[in-house]
């Protein structure tokens, strides 16, 4: 079950304009232009942002999501209508044979086991044409990241057109490598509503990635450090393989 920040219609709303700094979709456009993809499938694409950037270009795009409300938004963004969406989980991603399948935005993490990661490479793997790659980005583990999700590091009160004030923060709840889980709280000052949404995510490390993506059928080609993040991320780039 997707998380309530992108299954809750009234989070759901609110995602884009909480997130405005989307310069990691700038390094996934410039990773679609580098390997002349035509055709993406966009893994986990949420409320659309990095689906409708792409068929804006003039790309086909495969957008595929579980949360239904994220979709909702999505679909009502220009270029939207350039989209193929599918409301469904990453392993029912269908054989489109893409040049491209992409993860972003720490997609590959809410995958907790490692069946259902399995599943998803599996999926990728048959989405993708002979040759096509397959990109995604995780956190490392070694950096620690969740010792900023704290309400003193994350607190923020954010103007929303036709929303009003909404103050947001995050709590730390438990670390129990390799699992993380964590609130995000959301209040909106317009009715005093309060609502919540928990995560977990999963911190694999490099080389069980590497495994993973080996038993999948995928070579690894180049793992890089995420330049919108430096020295906090992998961003694996992996070949279909046959």
């Amino acid at each position: 079950m997707p998380d309530a920040i992108f299954a809750e219609p009234r989070l759901a709303a609110i995602y884009d304009p909480l997130h405005r700094d989307r310069s990691d979709l700038v390094v996934y456009a410039a990773v679609v232009e580098e390997f002349g993809a035509r055709r993406v499938l966009d893994i986990g694409c949420g409320t659309g942002e990095f689906a409708c950037m792409l068929a804006e270009r003039g790309i086909e795009v495969i957008g595929i999501d579980p949360a239904l409300a994220s979709l909702e938004v999505a679909r009502r963004k220009a270029g939207a209508d350039r989209v193929r969406w599918i409301h469904g989980g990453a392993e029912e991603a269908p054989a489109v044979g893409a040049d491209l399948a992409v993860m972003t935005g720490n997609v590959a993490q809410v995958f907790l086991e490692d069946d259902d990661w399995a599943a998803t490479l599996a999926a990728a793997h048959g989405a993708l044409r002979p040759g096509g790659v397959l990109v995604f980005e995780v956190r490392d583990p070694s950096r620690r990241a969740w010792e900023g999700w704290v309400p003193e590091r994350t607190r923020r009160r954010v103007e929303v057109p036709e929303v009003g004030v909404v103050e947001t923060w995050v709590e730390l709840m438990d670390v129990s490598l390799p699992y993380v889980s964590f609130r995000h709280v959301y209040v909106f000052e317009s009715d005093g509503a309060t609502l919540s949404s928990d995560s977990t995510l999963r911190f694999r490390e490099r080389d069980e990635i590497e495994a993973s993506l080996a038993a999948a059928g995928f070579v690894v080609r180049e793992v890089r450090d995420a330049p919108d993040r430096p020295g906090m991320e992998w961003v694996f780039v992996s070949e279909r393989g046959e």
